[in-house]
């Protein structure tokens, strides 16, 4: 432990740490005061990664005593990555407006009718595949879609909606690419030459996965009515 550098040796620019914790709060809120009027959320996030970017920048100082260059970052950025997820989100828009959406909704119209276990268990494993394949953030909104869509109770459809997001949360850790941030995170780690395979990554999260989201759905399918005295 005595040979490892002081922690606060890993923050090249003070300034930018310091200033990037009370902007993730202020724009957590800002999330909230402007969607009742109806303002992108493109527009309140971009808006705070320019003000990060201007701090890091020092424009104000027309860049002197910049530590991070600005250029570099952009420069650097993985937009292989921002491709490919544009490129998913068309994908997946292209196949709800060929009947995904709708044949989701008949799955999920059966699973509703099989009780509410089984429509907990499998909307969430459903919609924990589908993330895997399709990316957790388009998967999400098929999800969603698919159970507006389908016939089934109110009590039916609150657990499906849970069930959804679980499924879409813990699915990613199924491939790769199921999560952006996933991705991120590999492309980041090869930089540094640390490379993870699919193959490392899949034996993993196959391994841990199933049974915590088993777990969390049980657990959902039987406290959600508790709490909601049905």
């Amino acid at each position: 432990m005595a040979s490892l550098s002081a922690p606060e040796s890993a923050i090249e620019d003070p300034l930018v740490f310091k200033a990037a914790f009370p902007l993730l709060a202020l724009l957590l809120m800002a999330y909230f005061a402007t969607e009742p009027l109806g303002i992108p959320i493109s527009l309140v996030t971009g808006a705070a990664a320019l003000m990060l970017m201007a701090i890091a920048g020092r424009f104000w100082q027309g860049g002197r005593g910049a530590i991070i260059s600005v250029s570099d970052v952009v420069r650097k950025a993985p937009w292989q990555i921002v491709l490919f997820s544009i490129g998913m989100y068309l994908v997946v828009y292209g196949l709800g407006n060929a009947g995904l959406t709708a044949y989701g909704a008949q799955v999920v119209g059966w699973l509703g009718q099989q009780g509410a276990v089984i429509a907990t268990l499998g909307t969430g494993f459903l919609s924990a595949v589908v993330a895997s394949i399709m990316n957790n953030m388009p998967s999400t909104l098929v999800g969603a879609l698919a159970i507006d869509s389908a016939q089934v109770t109110d009590t039916t459809r609150e657990l499906m909606i849970y069930a959804n997001i679980i499924g879409n949360d813990l699915g990613p850790k199924f491939t790769p690419i199921g999560s952006l941030a996933t991705l991120l995170w590999l492309h980041v780690l090869a930089e540094k030459d640390y490379k993870i395979s699919w193959g490392q990554y899949m034996k993993v999260g196959l391994l841990i996965t199933p049974p915590v989201l088993l777990v969390t759905l049980l657990a959902l399918a039987f406290w959600l009515p508790v709490l909601n005295g049905w």
